[in-house]
């Protein structure tokens, strides 16, 4: 025994003496400029990881980044193309590169290592990498823009027109084809890298050697194409070989060309479909070689003979040229392409998460309509496409139409989603057939089938056999970021409502729904923003709306309620400042989450211009135009304010504006920009309390549940005041029998203020029902995605997203999962469960940047558990009920006199303790 021992103390000491002796933290999700081995990456990347341990108080206190096109030579920190060295910083986010110049069209490998806490370094982080980009415009003269026809410049129509457009004469009148692009070349050398770059108006497919390229939906995403046309890259290395040859495209119309048949929410003529690629091959002898696209490619009409994003498709496989992106295909009957119009926009890599299919239901229940008609119910509102796979004779058309509400006849209608959208299939007459729709997408639950019969169904007429039907659904592939349950099934399941409009609306804008208008309407942008940012990582997706924000910005300083403006609107519709106000909310929003100071600084000009417009606009610093309190619960069917002046949400956003501008100016170091929007809030709050507060009856403006939210989350409400306004709300809504009123803008800064007052039971006995409008009551309608009104309205759209704000307090109130004030990408977190009604328990979970964060607390008879877990690098304060921490233990020891655990006093009647990272479990007696 004694000689083991001594064997075991001869191996620790060695493992010491050779320096193998490494931190137990480690370095996990490896991500350059957010996403994890990208692509399209610009010249000055950024690189971030999140740290592991299960150490409690585990840090990181230095970092080392390694960096090389060649991943063998990481082995050696000597060699590589950049080595930082050890850099004292606990910072793991952003970390700018700062070695020598880049190449474009390079892949190249990373890793990392930190030193703890003790200044012990972890292990090397296993080899993450990114591809480069096309470093600046100039480099893609190379490549010119080809298409297979061109619009005469008379029947251009930018910006789009609203509606049918039937008074445009022969605008957006024509169907443009959805044409294959090919190029057959030949490589005579050994491969040691190729990427593909290319960008297709307004989207497209790409093929090489007879295989698609990559998983990408709807690519690129949309844009003012007249200020940017994003690109994507692919890596082909392993399609390409030696010999021939070919690289294909597919390449359809989306926003860039809408046309004026079927349903179209507007109509809209950049161009017709084009095209632009650069193919960068590196051999393994150093040479490189370079394939464009040029006069010398070929083009031809696809099977696709109608598509469009509001419209449908339509599908002829007899059109189907087989081997049309192989080597050897017979392409003497295509055409040379045609030199296509330079687009304005600029070419920009996409650094958003793509568009993919991402889940998928195959299992709908069939109903008989009658002989030809058939009715597929998915039990799942969602966006998405359709799969077929169908079997029958050369020439039948199979007609599908989706639809997300069937009337009385069982039959699929559209009318307040959009109509008619179709999709039709023309069979080729070979065995199976396989067809999804591959440029426009729908909201659907419902598929009505006409011309076809499902496989179990008896076909006397001898018509084409569907073997299978599946809904795809496709959104924009941002991973999960959170999870929540609690033994509550109503909110179980208003969870999964809400989720489900947040799914189908996220693209590569965040729509208002996904049929009937697919726009990006900002308001919910901010308003559902932390909703979202709790389940979805959207880093990438809120910094391009930033940008799109910013190319839509008028001279005038005016920010419009959508953007991309495909169509200007008139109003409200296009100026309300409710909507408007994101250009400023979301350069906080992703400093405040993320840490991203660079959204800040790229958004600073078109902050500072918007609120000079805004400040235009006033009278006596009031503002009183646009939408207001959007489909509020008013006495009319729902749309504009009904219960809440527009002044009172118009003026208290833009004092919110003022209050975060100030801020962003502190962040960015200008302090006289801190002290001018600082004291311009302040003269707004001065105007808005004169204007809208009675200081003796203590109500704002109408009294609605609008009127007192806003003003007192925003901090407008004098100090001596606060007390009785928020009793004169809580009591409004109890003698409204506890019934929700706030509409789109309102609700969510009601939430907040209840739930920041104490007032979580509340929450709880608003939303626990289904007798009266909102979240229960549209289940109860069978609704299985949030809706745009809060009655389950048939007449208007039934997957919007809007008024999903509870989402947040789930996580941030049952779930008690927020941040310090003054925190930023929750280095400071604040836990506070509040449990209310009769739930039991609940289990919330978010991954923020840092890592992460856990909750889970059970309410048993006389004790409360609570499970906590804080990621390394982080420090939390905790709040548990009771103001008695002798009742409180972690561990089965009680806090007072805990190692870990630094007890901070008392507040409103619950104790406070502030812990580092680790894991925890709480014990309180009630």
């Amino acid at each position: 025994m004694k000689r083991i021992s001594y064997i075991f103390l001869i191996s620790i000491i060695t493992t010491f003496c050779s320096g193998d002796y490494y931190s137990d933290i480690k370095t996990g999700q490896l991500t350059c400029n957010n996403l994890t081995d990208p692509s399209c990456i610009d010249s000055n990347p950024s690189f971030s990881w999140i740290l592991e341990s299960s150490t409690r108080g585990a840090a990181q206190t230095a970092f080392q980044i390694i960096l090389d096109p060649e991943k063998n030579r990481l082995k050696s920190e000597r060699v590589c193309h950049w080595n930082s060295g050890k850099i004292s910083s606990s910072e793991s986010l952003w970390i700018d590169y700062s070695g020598l110049a880049l190449e474009p069209a390079q892949k190249y490998y990373w890793k990392v290592r930190i030193w703890d806490q003790n200044d012990v370094p972890s292990e090397w982080s296993e080899a993450a990498f990114f591809i480069t980009g096309i470093f600046g415009g100039e480099k893609w003269n190379e490549a010119r823009w080809i298409s297979n026809e061109t619009i005469p410049d008379s029947l251009i129509l930018v910006p789009g027109v609203h509606g049918n457009g039937d008074n445009l004469g022969n605008k957006a009148l024509k169907r443009t084809t959805v044409p294959y692009f090919r190029k057959e070349f030949t490589i005579s050398n050994k491969i040691s890298g190729a990427y593909a770059f290319i960008c297709g108006l307004g989207h497209y497919e790409l093929y090489v050697n007879g295989k698609r390229i990559g998983d990408r939906f709807l690519s690129p995403g949309w844009t003012n194409y007249d200020k940017t046309c994003l690109y994507n890259a692919y890596d082909v290395t392993d399609e390409l070989k030696s010999g021939k040859n070919v690289i294909g495209a597919i390449v359809g119309n989306g926003f860039y060309n809408i046309n004026r048949e079927r349903y179209r929410k507007l109509v809209i003529a950049y161009d017709a479909p084009k095209m632009i690629m650069i193919l960068k091959v590196r051999y393994r002898d150093g040479t490189t070689e370079t394939i464009v696209t040029d006069e010398t490619w070929k083009t031809a009409p696809s099977p696709i003979t109608y598509s469009g994003i509001y419209g449908g498709e339509d599908y002829d496989a007899r059109l189907e040229q087989k081997g049309w992106s192989q080597a050897g295909f017979d392409d003497s009957g295509w055409n040379g392409v045609l030199p296509a119009r330079e687009p304005e926009g600029v070419l920009r890599p996409e650094t958003d998460y793509p568009l993919k299919v991402m889940e998928v239901f195959d299992d709908a229940v069939i109903k008989m309509i009658n002989d030809t008609t058939f009715l597929y119910d998915f039990r799942q509102n969602a966006s998405g496409i359709i799969n077929i796979k169908v079997k029958g004779k050369r020439g039948m058309t199979v007609r599908l139409v989706p639809g997300e509400l069937i009337d009385d006849d069982s039959l699929v209608t559209q009318k307040a989603s959009g109509s008619p959208y179709i999709l039709s299939y023309t069979l080729k007459g070979e065995g199976e057939e396989i067809w999804s729709p591959r440029f426009t997408y729908y909201g659907f639950r419902y598929v009505q089938i006409a011309g076809a019969v499902p496989e179990s169904i008896s076909n006397q007429d001898d018509l084409p056999v569907i073997t299978g039907l599946a809904l795809l659904h496709t959104r924009n592939s941002s991973p999960s970021a959170g999870s929540f349950r609690c033994s509550d099934e109503l909110f179980n399941s208003i969870y999964k409502l809400i989720d489900w409009s947040v799914k189908s609306n996220l693209a590569s804008v965040a729509t208002d729904c996904p049929h009937r208008e697919k726009l990006g309407w900002l308001e919910q942008t901010h308003l559902m923003g932390n909703s979202i940012r709790y389940n979805y990582d959207i880093r990438n997706l809120y910094s391009k709306i930033i940008d799109d924000m910013i190319e839509a910005q008028l001279d005038d300083g005016l920010v419009p309620d959508i953007a991309p403006e495909y169509v200007p609107f008139n109003a409200g519709f296009r100026d309300s400042p409710e909507w408007g106000s994101a250009c400023i909310i979301l350069p906080w929003h992703m400093y405040e989450w993320y840490g991203d100071a660079g959204a800040i600084k790229k958004a600073y000009p078109m902050m500072k211009k918007y609120m000079s417009y805004l400040e235009g606009k006033a009278d006596n610093l009031i503002l009183s135009h646009g939408l207001g309190d959007w489909y509020d619960l008013g006495p009319k069917f729902p749309g504009e304010a009904q219960l809440t002046p527009k002044a009172v949400t118009a003026t208290s956003i833009w004092y919110y504006d003022a209050v975060l501008l100030s801020k962003m100016a502190g962040v960015t170091g200008n302090s006289e920009d801190r002290e001018y929007y600082k004291n311009m809030a302040e003269d707004i709050r001065n105007a808005f309390n004169k204007k809208f507060f009675d200081p003796v009856t203590k109500v704002y403006s109408t009294g609605s549940q609008t009127a007192y939210s806003m003003p007192l989350f925003f901090g407008m409400v004098d100090t001596l005041y606060r007390q009785e306004v928020t009793e004169n709300l809580v009591s409004s809504i109890i003698q409204n029998n506890k019934a929700l009123t706030a509409g789109d803008i309102g609700y969510r800064y009601l939430l907040r203020v209840l739930e920041q007052e104490g007032y979580s039971q509340l929450i709880y006995e608003m939303n626990s029902r289904s007798d009266v409008p909102g979240y229960g009551y549209q289940l109860s309608k069978g609704a299985t995605s949030l809706t745009e009104s809060w009655a389950a309205l048939r007449d208007v759209s039934n997957n919007h997203m809007m008024l999903g704000h509870i989402m947040e307090w789930f996580y941030c109130g049952l779930g008690g999962i927020r941040q310090m004030p003054d925190s930023k990408a929750y280095e400071n977190i604040f836990i506070c469960p509040e449990p209310a009604g009769d739930i039991e328990w609940a289990e919330t979970t978010y991954n923020s940047v840092r890592g992460e964060i856990h909750t889970s607390w059970k309410i048993s008879e006389n004790y409360m558990s609570l499970k906590v877990r804080i990621p390394p690098g982080c420090r939390a304060t905790i709040s548990l009920p009771g103001a008695d921490p002798g009742k409180i233990s972690e561990n089965d020891i009680s806090i007072s006199g805990s190692d870990y655990i630094k007890v901070k006093g008392i507040q409103k009647g619950r104790t406070l303790c502030e812990v580092s990272s680790g894991d925890y479990i709480f014990k309180i007696t009630l």
